[in-house]
C-alpha cells in the first residue's frame, strides 16, 4: 500500500484538501491519519480524522454527503493530499453550504458567498 510520511507531524495528522474533481472548487480541509489514509484507499470514499470527537469519520456517514474519490495528488514531501471528488448532497460543509469556504474577507467583515444547500438543523438537529 502507498504511505504517506505521517511521522512528519507530532501528532500523526496530515492535512487533506478536498477539491470538487470537475469544477476545481476547494470543499474544505481536513486531517488524514493512517487510518483515514488506508480506509479512502481501500473504499474509494473519503474518511478522515475528527480531531473534535478524536474518531475515523467517514465525510457523510451522518447527512449522507459522502465524498467519492476521484484522484489523489500527494506533494513533494508526502505531508499533503488532495483528493479529488464528486460531492454526493451537492454539499461539503456541515453549516449547509457547498464549501466550508463560503465567506470571502472584504474590508473588515466576512461575506457570505451562495446560498445555503440543505438546512443543518433538519439534517443534524442542530447547526
Amino acid at each position: 500500500m502507498i504511505s504517506l510520511n505521517f511521522e512528519k507531524s507530532a501528532d500523526g495528522l496530515l492535512p487533506a484538501i478536498v477539491q470538487d474533481y470537475r469544477s476545481g472548487e476547494i470543499l474544505m480541509l481536513a486531517y488524514i491519519n493512517r487510518l483515514a489514509w488506508e480506509k479512502t484507499l481501500e473504499t474509494g470514499k473519503a474518511h478522515f480524522w475528527s480531531r473534535s470527537r478524536s474518531k475515523l469519520w467517514l465525510k457523510g456517514e451522518s447527512s449522507g454527503h459522502i465524498q467519492i474519490i476521484h484522484d489523489i495528488l500527494v506533494d513533494c514531501d508526502e505531508d499533503t493530499v488532495v483528493f479529488k471528488v464528486e460531492q454526493l448532497g451537492n454539499a461539503a460543509c456541515h453549516t449547509g453550504h457547498r464549501s466550508c469556504f463560503y465567506r470571502k474577507v472584504e474590508n473588515d467583515k466576512f461575506i457570505v458567498q451562495g446560498e445555503k444547500v440543505f438546512d443543518p438543523e433538519q439534517v443534524y438537529g442542530k447547526t
